[in-house]
């Protein structure tokens, strides 16, 4: 039953898109076309890219509801130019309004925006600086910044630090080097602040995984204490990746921003 559904779901068209940033450097990314005016951009996390596997089942649920997805990697990661930077939230934010300008260009409107774990805070500093976004979704992302630091790199990370002005971390293939000064802008950044500004009219989801090992669900319930006008909603056993709960996932981000989208009066296309 469920191969003859998915037959009957037309192939939706990905279009390849190239947007340059404030700095000039070109990034990547891929339209889901369903020719809907509005547009629900995806932004990935941590050393990810927009391939990675919650923004491909994401984009994918969203498409099926008529719904035009960009997914893009933000400058120094995946394909986009640009170097990679540590502690870059602002510089995502900027990439992210790039993006929006690129599509309010092209008369298109970017009706909701997506991040998950990094991604989450990118998308809710822009929502607390641009306010020109009027459904927004947070998927795990981190509240208090000094949570996970010493797991990540050592009890003793701020003496190496201090002492070599960088830090090194290798985990799986990923090998990158932190400076102090990234280290630092890291540590000093406080989501609380510009959670608190984000407009009472932008309706916020935050989904979190109660067993997420990496920020831990703590972090959600602070979200739900800050930001004005916000709903949680904790799915039960998922981990940060939503390795066995992409469903309940998509599930619960695709009925919020249609809910949200009839309450602006925009019907996607079906």
């Amino acid at each position: 039953m469920a191969d003859s559904l998915s037959a009957q779901i037309p192939v939706i068209e990905q279009q390849r898109v190239i947007i340059p940033n404030k700095h000039g450097e070109k990034l990547v990314g891929l339209l889901h076309e369903t020719e809907s005016k509005e547009i629900v951009v995806l932004c990935h996390g941590f050393r990810s890219s927009k391939d990675y596997r919650i923004m491909v089942s994401l984009a994918a649920a969203l498409e099926k509801e008529g719904i035009s997805v960009f997914r893009f990697d933000f400058s120094g990661n995946g394909e986009s130019e640009g170097s990679f930077e540590y502690s870059s939230y602002h510089r995502g934010a900027d990439d992210l309004h790039a993006v929006i300008r690129h599509f309010s260009g092209e008369n298109r409107a970017v009706s909701a925006i997506l991040g998950h774990s990094k991604g989450g805070d990118v998308v809710l500093l822009y929502a607390s600086k641009y306010r020109d976004i009027r459904i927004v979704v947070n998927v795990s992302g981190r509240c208090d910044m000094k949570r996970g630091l010493a797991e990540r790199f050592g009890e003793d990370f701020m003496e190496k630090v201090k002492k070599d002005g960088y830090i090194d971390f290798k985990t799986g293939a990923f090998e990158f080097r932190v400076t102090e000064e990234e280290l630092m802008d890291h540590l000093n950044m406080n989501m609380r602040e510009p959670c608190r500004n984000i407009d009472r009219e932008c309706r916020v989801l935050t989904v979190h995984g109660s067993a997420d090992d990496l920020v831990p669900v703590e972090d959600a319930s602070e979200f739900d204490e800050i930001i004005p006008n916000h709903r949680l909603q904790i799915i039960e056993g998922a981990d940060h990746g939503y390795t066995a709960h992409q469903t309940e996932l998509a599930s619960a981000v695709v009925k919020f921003i249609k809910s949200a989208l009839e309450e602006d009066n925009v019907a996607p296309n079906r």
